[in-house]
């Protein structure tokens, strides 16, 4: 397979990159980064223009402002796309549908490309409507530029299926804001900490017990095996599609 990485320059972008050219099956056949045009990485040389990229598969990991652009434009060119961008909302799924049709080529959004991580959202979900409260607490490196992450955003997502949408305003705040943000009726509070890379916890109590959720990221390398499982599970998808559930699914089967 030949398969391009956008935001190649990045820490997620080059992971991947270079254990995209590990693989036995797959072909690093570009990596896009505008303005390190002239520069390599993982081998190969840097391209700073979308039309130069040759590839059957483009995983994209540029930064939230400009992502969707880039997509278009990866649509425009027929490709298979697995999007490793943080920060897709509701709102942004849906903008992504208005223009990548069901019968086009499999576009799969991976809030994590930890195995740990989606195990994690799984569980969160499978555990949801036994508990009374549910919250999210995430903590990042504080140059990440969302919040909440990703992750934080898809987990509460999925437990807000099994919750009730109605959340009563907490008016204990003294500050606001304290009580962390609302996401499909899940609380989420955002930690932003020097030398933290991808950390979350969720947590969940009734009358007399606890029960939490956990998981941590430690390297980039641990994003990397999710990374290539998602590049082989997208080709055999059409329109978008959410999570590495499936893929996990799929290679069990």
């Amino acid at each position: 397979m030949k398969v391009a990485v956008s935001g190649a320059m990045g820490r997620l972008g080059s992971a991947i990159a270079h254990g995209i050219t590990k693989a036995n099956d797959m072909q690093l056949t570009g990596a896009y980064a505008p303005g390190y045009a002239g520069k390599s990485m993982a081998g190969i040389a840097i391209e700073d223009g979308i039309e130069k990229i040759d590839a059957q598969i483009l995983v994209e990991c540029a930064h939230p402002g400009v992502v969707m652009e880039n997509l278009k434009r990866w649509h425009a060119k027929g490709m298979y796309v697995v999007i490793g961008t943080s920060g897709f909302t509701e709102s942004r799924i849906a903008e992504l549908r208005t223009f990548w049709g069901e019968n086009n080529p499999g576009c799969l959004i991976v809030p994590n490309f930890s195995i740990g991580a989606v195990l994690m959202m799984r569980f969160a979900e499978m555990a949801s409507p036994y508990f009374d409260s549910a919250e999210i607490i995430e903590r990042h490196e504080d140059t990440k530029p969302d919040a909440p992450s990703g992750t934080a955003l898809a987990t509460a997502m999925r437990m807000g299926k099994h919750r009730s949408s109605t959340v009563q305003k907490d008016h204990t705040e003294v500050v606001q804001g304290a009580r962390g943000g609302l996401v499909s009726g899940v609380r989420v509070h955002s930690l932003r900490m020097k030398g933290m890379l991808s950390d979350q916890e969720v947590a969940f109590s009734n009358k007399g017990e606890m029960f939490s959720v956990h998981h941590s990221s430690t390297s980039y390398e641990s994003f990397v095996n999710g990374a290539l499982l998602a590049i082989r599970y997208v080709t055999k998808i059409k329109g978008v599609h959410i999570g590495l559930d499936a893929a996990l699914d799929f290679k069990v089967k």
